[in-house]
C-alpha cells in the first residue's frame, strides 16, 4: 500500500496536518473561554511586576528551552526559547500547556500522606516530612536489619542518565537491592541494537537536520517524538531550505508525520524489519553499498571464517538468498516496485539516514527489527558521517565517590533481579516491568517487601496495565513519590509529592536524538505552590536516615549539591560553550571542527551562568572517524554480532543450542540468529475468534506518558477523536462495513485481556482489518475533567515477548469488534 503526498492530502487530513504543525499551533477555541469559567483554579495574573524567566521543559526528555512570563509571583505563559540549541523556540502542545500542570489544584498532592484506610478506599491522612520519611527509612532498615535488602525495589521513570536517576539507583545500591527498573521506552532497544552492532553504550545521535534523505519506520517525527520542539523547528527549517530534505514514512495509519512526507508507506504491522532487509537486498545486489566502510570496518558482510576457522555466511548472502523485494512484498504488501525505488533513492542521497520506531517511542521495540534498520546506515556508511547516526563521546561529568558497600548490600546485590533482566535468559536487557509482575502474580507471597514508585505511573501507562495492578496488590508497602493524584499513586501507602516541573531544578543528560553533547538544566519559576519537597531531597534524606554505610554514600546536604558535584566535571574539561546564538543554529556548524574552551576562571561563575541559559555543549562533532569508534570484540561494525554469539553460547552450556535459541522466542536458526533480520512475532490468541489488529496511536496533543493530559489539550481533540467522554477509534470503512459499523457507531472492541466501550470514526487512512486507538486517556483518577474520559487500550493490550531482548511487543494484539 502506496501513498504519494498528493494521494495523501485526499484523505482529508492534510489540513489536520498543517494545523497541528504550525509555529503556534495550538490556539485554543473561543468556547473555552466560557467552558473555563466553571474552573475554580484558572489562572488569574494578579498585579505586579511583569518578568521571564528561562528554564527548560522537563516533561519528556527532550529537553525544550522555555520562556515562562510572569506577573508578580503567578506564571502567566510559557513559550519556546529562540536562545536555546535543542529547540531553537519549538515547542509541544504539553510544554505550552505546563501551566496547568502547574496550578490544577485537582490533580495534585498537597502535602505528604499516609493510607488510613483499605487501598483503594482514598481515606488518607496528611502528615509531617519526618514522620514520612522517618517511616520509610524504618522500614528499609528493618529489610536490612532481617538480611533482606533485595525486597526493596524501585521503579523509576526519570531520564536514564539524569542526576534523579543515578540517586534512585545508588539508594537501592546501597541499601543492597539488585532490583531497580526503568519504564520501558524505545530509546532503550535502540540502544541495545546500537551495543550489539557497534559496542558501547553512550547516547544516541541523530543528526537529522543535516540529512537530505530520511526513512522513518514508524518514528513520529512530527507527533512527538524525540525532543518535540526540536523536530518542530526542523520541520520549519526543511520547508524553507532550498536543499529540499526528502521524508519517507512507513507506517499503517496515515499519521501528521505521514502527511508532511513526500512518500508513505503503510506495510502490515510488525513486518518493518522485512521491509529494511528488502532495501537492503536491492542496495547490496546493485552494489550501491559504501565499500570502504563494509570492506575495512564491519565484520560478516561476507562469508568469513572465525578463529576455529569455521565458516559463517554473511549478511549479504542471507539478503540476497531470503529478501528479495518480491518476497518482501508478500511479507509486507509493499510493491517490490516500490521497495526497490525506495532503496535507490536511499542509496543515492548524499545524506541519507533510516531510523527505528513508532510514534513518540514511549514504548519499547523489537531489537531485532531496530537492528535491521540500522544495518541500512551501516551498507551506506551512514555511521558517524554528517546526517547520519552519530557515535559521540559521553559529557564529561565528574563521577561521584563509589558506593559504600557493606556486607548486607554485598550478599544482598548477589540475588538473582525479579525481574531477571541481565541473566543468561536477557543479557542485554536492563529493565523487565512485566516479568516483575508475573513474578510477584505467579507466587503466594510478593517476593518484595517496598516498591518505590518515582515519575512513573505503570497502572496506567505499561501494557496489559491490569496484570501490573494485580501485582500492586500483594506488595505489602508501596510508596509514591509521584505530585500527581495518578493510578498508581492512588494504590499507595505512603505518598511523599515532589514538586512539578516548573517549582524544581533537574537535569537531562544527552536529550534524546541529539547529535552534540548537551547538559540541560532546568530551574524553579515559581516557588512551591503547596508542602511539596524535591524528590532528591528525599532520598538523600532518606539515605540519612537508614543510616550506616547507606547514609555514607549520600554525602550532599541538598539536591543541589549532588548536581554540582557532576557539572563540576564540565568545569574541569575546560571545554563547552553555554550561551547560544539563535541565529547560528548548533547544527549548521558542526562540521567545521576544532573545540570551544571554556571562558571561565571559576566554577562558582560557570554554574551561575549553566542555571542562568539552562544548558552546557560542544558545538562540533568528528565526521567520518571510523578507525576507533568500535567497541565491539572486532573493533568494527558487527552485522554479526559477537556479543549475541557469546551470550547465546552461555546460555546454552547447560542445554543444547537450539533449544538456548527456542527458549529466547528466536524462530531463525543458523547465522541468521546472530544478525539483523526478520522474526514474525504472532500473537498467542485465535485468529478466528479475534481476526483483526490493535494499533495503539500516539498524538502530540495528547499526553500519553506518566502525566495526565491538561484539559485545555482535550479540547483539541476533534469530535471524532472525543466527544464528551467517548473516545473515538480509527476504521477503514471497507472493515467497517463488514461488522455494520458506520461513521459515530459506538462499539465494543475485546482482546483475551477485556473489552472496551468506544465509537468509531471511519478513515481512509486507516489499513484495513486494524483498529487505530490514541493512547492516553481513560484515566481512572486525577480531577472530573480527566477521568473517565475515554478508555485507556492499555487495559486490553496482550502483550507478546520480543525475540532475544524480552521486551513486550505492543502493537500485535488480536481484537475482535462487535457493534453495540
Amino acid at each position: 500500500m502506496e501513498f504519494s503526498r498528493r494521494n495523501f492530502i485526499k484523505f482529508a487530513v492534510g489540513g489536520l496536518g498543517g494545523t497541528l504543525l504550525s509555529p503556534l499551533p495550538w490556539k485554543l477555541m473561543d468556547d473555552i473561554a466560557i467552558w473555563t469559567q466553571n474552573w475554580s483554579w484558572v489562572p488569574v495574573p494578579a498585579k505586579g511586576k511583569f518578568s521571564t524567566i528561562s528554564s527548560v521543559c522537563t516533561l519528556c526528555s527532550g529537553a525544550c528551552g522555555i520562556q515562562v512570563r510572569k506577573v508578580g509571583n503567578r506564571a502567566v505563559m510559557i513559550e519556546g526559547s529562540n536562545e536555546y540549541p535543542v529547540n531553537q523556540g519549538g515547542i509541544c502542545p504539553l510544554g505550552m500547556a505546563g501551566l496547568q500542570i502547574l496550578y490544577n489544584e485537582g490533580i495534585r498532592w498537597k502535602a505528604p500522606v499516609k493510607r488510613v484506610g483499605p487501598r483503594g478506599s482514598k481515606r488518607w491522612k496528611e502528615i509531617s516530612w519526618a514522620e514520612a520519611i522517618g517511616e520509610l527509612a524504618t522500614r528499609i532498615k528493618g529489610l536490612r536489619d532481617t538480611g533482606s535488602p533485595e525486597k526493596l525495589a524501585a521503579i523509576d521513570g526519570n531520564q536514564s542518565r539524569s542526576t534523579m536517576a543515578l540517586l534512585v539507583k545508588r539508594l537501592l545500591d546501597a541499601v543492597g537491592s539488585p532490583n531497580y527498573m526503568v519504564m520501558p521506552r524505545e530509546e532503550d532497544t535502540f540502544a541495545m541494537a546500537t551495543f550489539l552492532m557497534q559496542g558501547g553504550k553512550g547516547p544516541t545521535a541523530f543528526d537529522l537536520e543535516n540529512s537530505d534523505f530520511i526513512v522513518s519506520f514508524g518514528c513520529g517525527l512530527f507527533d512527538g517524538w524525540g525532543a518535540p520542539g526540536r523536530m518542530l523547528s526542523a520541520w520549519g527549517e526543511w520547508a524553507r531550505s532550498r536543499n529540499k530534505t526528502s521524508i519517507i514514512q512507513i507506517d499503517p495509519r496515515a499519521s501528521n508525520t505521514a502527511s508532511k512526507a513526500d512518500q508513505w508507506l503503510a506495510p502490515f504491522p510488525g513486518t518493518e524489519a522485512a521491509l529494511a532487509l528488502g532495501i537492503a537486498h536491492v542496495i547490496i545486489k546493485e552494489r550501491l553499498y559504501n565499500r570502504e566502510f563494509i570492506q575495512n570496518h564491519t565484520l560478516g558482510f561476507t562469508d568469513w571464517f572465525d578463529a576455529q576457522g569455521i565458516k559463517h555466511k554473511g549478511f549479504s548472502r542471507i539478503v540476497l538468498e531470503k529478501y528479495s523485494p518480491q518476497n518482501v512484498a508478500g511479507i509486507t504488501g509493499i510493491g517490490r516496485s516500490i521497495i526497490t525505488e525506495v532503496a535507490r533513492k536511499f542509496a543515492s542521497a548524499k545524506a541519507p539516514i533510516a531510523l527505528a520506531g513508532r510514534g513518540k517511542g514511549s514504548l519499547p521495540g523489537s531489537l531485532y527489527e531496530s537492528m535491521a534498520v540500522h544495518a541500512l546506515n551501516a551498507l551506506t556508511g551512514r555511521v558517524n558521517r554528517k546526517g547520519g547516526v552519530l557515535i559521540p563521546d559521553d559529557l564529561p561529568l565528574a563521577s561521584w565517590s563509589d558506593v559504600e558497600y557493606d556486607p548486607v548490600a554485598m550478599a544482598g546485590l548477589t540475588k538473582e533481579r525479579v525481574d531477571r533482566a541481565g541473566t543468561p535468559r536477557y543479557p542485554f536487557t536492563g529493565s523487565l516491568i512485566q516479568k516483575f509482575t508475573e513474578a510477584i502474580n505467579s507466587g503466594h507471597d510478593s517476593p518484595i517487601d517496598t516498591l518505590l514508585l518515582c515519575s512513573a505511573n505503570p497502572a496506567h501507562t505499561i501494557p496489559d496495565s491490569q496484570n501490573f495492578i494485580d501485582a500492586m496488590a500483594k506488595i505489602p508497602f508501596i510508596v509514591s513519590f509521584s505530585p500527581f493524584m495518578d493510578e498508581t499513586s492512588m494504590m499507595a501507602d505512603l505518598i511523599l509529592p515532589d514538586h512539578t516541573h516548573l517549582e524544581k531544578m533537574v537535569d537531562i543528560v544527552w536529550p534524546t536524538g541529539i547529535q552534540y553533547p548537551l547538559y540541560a538544566l532546568s530551574q524553579p519559576v515559581v516557588p512551591p505552590l503547596y508542602r511539596t519537597k524535591h524528590s532528591g531531597d528525599v532520598i538523600i534524606s532518606l539515605a540519612k536516615g537508614i543510616g550506616g554505610a547507606v547514609a555514607g554514600s549520600f554525602q550532599w546536604a541538598h539536591f543541589e549539591e549532588a548536581l554540582k558535584a557532576r557539572v563540576r566535571g564540565l568545569y574541569d574539561s575546560g571545554k563547552g560553550r553555554i550561551t547560544h546564538n539563535e541565529s547560528e543554529p548548533v547544527w549548521k556548524g558542526l562540521a567545521t571542527g576544532g573545540s570551544v574552551s571554556s571562558p571561565y576562571s571559576s566554577f562558582k561563575t560557570m554554574w551561575e551562568d549553566i542555571k542562568e541559559h539552562g544548558c552546557w555543549y560542544i558545538p562540533f562533532h568528528s565526521f567520518g572517524n571510523w578507525s576507533d569508534v568500535f567497541h565491539t570484540q572486532s573493533k568494527k561494525f558487527e552485522f554479526f554480532s559477537t556479543k549475541i554469539e557469546m551470550a547465546l553460547k552461555a546460555y546454552s552450556k547447560e542445554k543444547s543450542l537450539d533449544d538456548a535459541i527456542s527458549q529466547l522466542g528466536i524462530g531463525s536458526r543458523g547465522d541468521e540468529v546472530y544478525m539483523p533480520h526478520y522474526e514474525e512475532i504472532r500473537s498467542s490468541a485465535n485468529e478466528k475468534e479475534y481476526p483483526l489488529l490493535l494499533h495503539p496511536v500516539e498524538l502530540i496533543n495528547l499526553a500519553s506518558g506518566w502525566i495526565g493530559n491538561p484539559p485545555f489539550l482535550n479540547k483539541t481533540l476533534f469530535d471524532h477523536q472525543l466527544r464528551k467522554d467517548d473516545l473515538f477509534v480509527e476504521l477503514n470503512p471497507r472493515t467497517a462495513s463488514r461488522y455494520g459499523l458506520k461513521e459515530g457507531s459506538k462499539a465494543i472492541v475485546s482482546s483475551p485481556k477485556g473489552e472496551l466501550r468506544v465509537r468509531v470514526h471511519l478513515f481512509d487512512g486507516a489499513m484495513p482489518d486494524v483498529i487505530f486507538i490514541p493512547v492516553g486517556l481513560g484515566h481512572t483518577a486525577y480531577d472530573k475533567y480527566l477521568k473517565g474520559k475515554g478508555v485507556n487500550p492499555h487495559e486490553i493490550i496482550d502483550p507478546v515477548e520480543d525475540p532475544l531482548s524480552g521486551q513486550p511487543v505492543w502493537w500485535n494484539t488480536r481484537v475482535k469488534v462487535a457493534r453495540i
